[in-house]
């Protein structure tokens, strides 16, 4: 599954739940471009996915169809399927992430991230004789993540851990950068690719 599905997926959810949404509503409460929406209805209606009706007021209403329902469904499954190969893949390496960090003698992990990553890995660390001692993400500073505020990686310097373990997809190089920009030896930071 790539990306273009994921948008064609989200954009028939989102029209199926609320057909009055301007491209503009759709760009916004998706997260991307108004061209990049624009673009998928035109190729959503070209293939008969979705009907677009003129309402008064210039304006348009868009309908996903039984054809498009379909493609939904099909894109749906395709999704689950996707997620779940995900989680097991990202299981099974965090897994073994973390054992090495148990073989190498340590007991404390900070997790730097606060997606799904981190809550695929905070399940993970509950097999393990470790103990989860942040979570650090200066995009999500002062949020919270499974009960655990997110804190800003300027406190790494007075936490006493083993191994920052970088659970964030999100520019890991940049990541990487600001751990050691912190003083954080390189020998300290284990990634998950």
């Amino acid at each position: 599954m790539d990306h273009r599905d994921i948008h064609v997926l989200r954009i028939l959810e989102e029209i199926e739940k609320n057909a009055g949404f301007t491209q503009r509503q759709l760009a916004s409460h998706l997260n991307i471009s108004l061209g990049l929406v624009n673009s998928f209805i035109k190729r959503l209606a070209r293939k008969g996915y979705v009907k677009i009706t003129a309402v008064p007021k210039n304006r348009l209403r868009y309908m996903v169809t039984p054809k498009g329902l379909a493609e939904k469904t099909r894109l749906t499954y395709e999704f689950i399927q996707y997620s779940y190969n995900f989680y097991k893949r990202a299981r099974k390496r965090i897994k073994t992430v973390l054992g090495a960090v148990e073989k190498d003698g340590g007991r404390r992990v900070v997790f730097y991230g606060g997606g799904d990553l981190t809550e695929i890995a905070y399940i993970s660390l509950q097999e393990t004789q470790l103990s989860m001692v942040a979570i650090v993400d200066d995009r999500l500073s002062g949020q919270k993540l499974l009960g655990h505020g997110i804190r800003h990686s300027s406190i790494l310097n007075s936490l006493d851990y083993d191994k920052i373990i970088v659970t964030s997809v999100d520019s890991r190089d940049a990541i990487y950068q600001t751990l050691l920009k912190h003083g954080v030896p390189a020998s300290k930071i284990l990634g998950l690719e």
